[in-house]
């Protein structure tokens, strides 16, 4: 989970360094173009009999999540402070909960409601709406959480039936054309020098998923999940390092806000599917 957070958090140097040259939607075309490149060893080692699939419609659902996701991710990225944008990926799991409810058909429990206000009062405080004008690559993060944690859910309906490996490489497959389209209306063509830097984006994002969902193998999400919270520091270095920003006590107590909230609705949630899972084995 920590190798997670930082190669999570460097994606955002390379963006930054990139974003001067070329738009967000480039950057993502090209992330998923060398993502492809990076994953045919694991296409490889899964083979090709092993990559039909029959869910055609949850993986058109996911793949426009996927696809959507990082195109605002980038652009909000490109605009706002490092901290202030890491700081409100925390609520990805307070929208999979509003999405399980209303997609999933998940129930209206008063504890998980609960914790989804708090998560909302701790993105008020960062983004101070009354006090500050709420900007847009704010209302852009905010977007992209939204579009990431409905892929999340998906994912997680698509695991149910084909494995980790077939998921990666079916989504970043769709994910190559459906980039390719908002990128070819603002399209310019890298420089030689900004080759490597997308390389580097490529690289960190796919690194960051194998340590997401190793992390998550590896241990229970209640477990590892408090770790996340890694992402905010790690942020907040790389933009006092490379970028001279630093976050104010507002993004802090905002965040720690949005983390609590979400560290319950992730412990909530272990043990809900704990007592599915033990109701199934009773059957």
């Amino acid at each position: 989970m920590l190798s997670f957070c930082f190669f999570l958090s460097s994606q955002a140097i390379f963006i930054r360094h990139l974003a001067a040259d070329l738009h967000p939607f480039e950057i993502v075309f090209f992330r998923n173009v060398f993502g492809i490149a990076f994953l045919m060893p694991l296409l490889w080692q899964v083979g090709l009999a092993a990559m039909r699939i029959t869910r055609y419609k949850m993986y058109a659902l996911a793949t426009l999540f996927a696809a959507t996701g990082p195109f605002f991710w980038y652009w909000s990225v490109a605009m706002m402070p490092m901290a202030d944008m890491i700081a409100l990926t925390f609520l990805s799991p307070v929208f999979s909960s509003i999405v399980a409810i209303f997609l999933f058909r998940e129930g209206f429990d008063p504890r998980r409601l609960g914790a989804i206000a708090v998560g909302f009062i701790g993105a008020m405080i960062i983004l101070r709406p009354g006090i500050a004008v709420i900007s847009a690559p704010a209302w852009i993060a905010l977007i992209a959480t939204f579009c990431i944690a409905s892929g999340a859910l998906t994912l997680r309906a698509l695991s149910r039936t084909d494995s980790s490996d077939v998921i990666v490489l079916w989504t970043a497959a769709f994910a190559v054309p459906i980039s390719a389209v908002p990128a070819a209306f603002v399209w310019t063509g890298p420089a030689l020098e900004s080759i490597g830097w997308l390389v580097g984006v490529a690289l960190a994002a796919m690194l960051a998923q194998i340590s997401w969902v190793r992390s998550l193998a590896a241990a229970p999400v209640s477990a590892v999940m408090p770790f996340n919270f890694a992402k905010l520091p790690i942020a907040a270095f790389f933009g006092f390092v490379f970028f001279a920003e630093e976050p104010d006590h507002y993004t802090w107590i905002g965040a720690a806000v949005i983390f609590a909230a979400t560290l319950y609705i992730g412990q909530y949630e272990a043990r809900a599917a704990q007592a599915r899972r033990a109701l199934s084995d009773a059957d």
